[in-house]
């Protein structure tokens, strides 16, 4: 029944929890981003776990320790407090600073029906128990390094010099702490420069942990005769099924750009779905690259995952 999604979540006791994890600068907000456009800022919170740094900027200077090690971070803090969110109850969490680098005074945490966190190390053992949707975001090390210099001299104030230093420090920090992680997600989204060296496009492959349970029906077609009839750049898509780390899991890869008219089909199948039919899954634009398509996957396998959990919570009541 259409709308029947919307219900069931409204009315769900306690709050599901999406963890991301990645590398800093590797763009976890953007593929989380599709649920936080579906379900409306009404019915979505973000929590990072960077508020969970035992150590400031100063004082990382003096001991020379990284974000990156699990060790300057309170994990076990963080991990209660993701129980509490589950709960729907409300916490007194941490509060860094990235502009000042340093820790502000704790603030209150209202969780909504929907806690999307972000992280490090989101799946870490004491995190990962309570993750309803793991997520793990693997770009490529040119395509993050891109990113990160952008955002932390742009958006946080630092020098570019001195960002260039650490990304190269933190490297085999995050070979160490950071990239085994992605054995653990039920996606992994990895992200390399297109092969067409165009703007804003990337060659995006979604890795998919295979659902083990009957899906909604939802109609994944793509339009093929929009593809073909209207689009005016180059692109490239491949889909296989494959073992990744001894899952069963679906790879869909995508490069370049298609007409938004070829997959609009299937975000209002998913919006008709789950009742959010006023709201939108990626922004309006002509042409839809690789990002935005793994954008509009995520907000599918979601959907599936949590109507999955409304049926089971409903045989568990019957």
């Amino acid at each position: 029944m259409l709308g029947e999604f919307r219900k069931r979540l409204e009315e769900y006791d306690g709050s599901l929890i999406i963890g991301v994890a990645g590398d800093s600068g590797s763009g976890k907000s953007t593929f989380t981003r599709s649920i936080s456009n579906l379900l409306g800022e009404d019915m979505v919170s973000f929590f990072s776990l960077d508020d969970y740094h035992t150590e400031d900027r100063e004082t990382r200077k003096r001991t020379g320790h990284l974000p990156l090690d699990p060790k300057i971070n309170d994990l076990k803090l963080a991990g209660e407090h993701l129980r509490e969110l589950r709960r729907g109850k409300p916490i007194i969490k941490p509060v860094y600073n990235h502009k000042t680098g340093k820790f502000d005074p704790p603030e209150v945490f209202e969780p909504k029906k929907i806690v999307i966190v972000e992280g490090l190390h989101t799946l870490y053992d004491e995190l990962r128990r309570y993750l309803d949707l793991k997520i793990y975001v693997d770009p490529s090390r040119e395509v993050k390094w891109a990113w990160k210099i952008k955002r932390d001299v742009e958006e946080r104030g630092y020098r570019k010099e001195d960002v260039i230093a650490e990304i190269r420090r933190r490297e085999p920090f995050y070979k160490r702490y950071i990239d085994f992680q992605k054995i653990y997600a039920d996606i992994v989204i990895k992200i390399d420069e297109s092969r067409f060296r165009m703007e804003n496009s990337y060659n995006v492959e979604i890795i998919m942990k295979s659902l083990d349970f009957p899906l909604s029906g939802i109609d994944m077609r793509l339009s093929l005769s929009s593809l073909i009839n209207t689009s005016q750049r180059p692109m490239a898509m491949a889909y296989r099924d494959d073992f990744y780390y001894e899952k069963r899991v679906s790879r869909i890869s995508f490069d370049g750009f298609i007409p938004r008219e070829a997959i609009e089909e299937l975000e209002r199948k998913i919006m008709e779905y789950t009742g959010f039919t006023e709201n939108y899954i990626i922004d309006r634009s002509e042409y839809v690259n690789g990002t935005q398509i793994a954008q509009l996957l995520v907000a599918w396998y979601f959907v599936e995952m949590m109507n999955n959990i409304f049926k089971e919570i409903s045989r568990g009541s019957s």
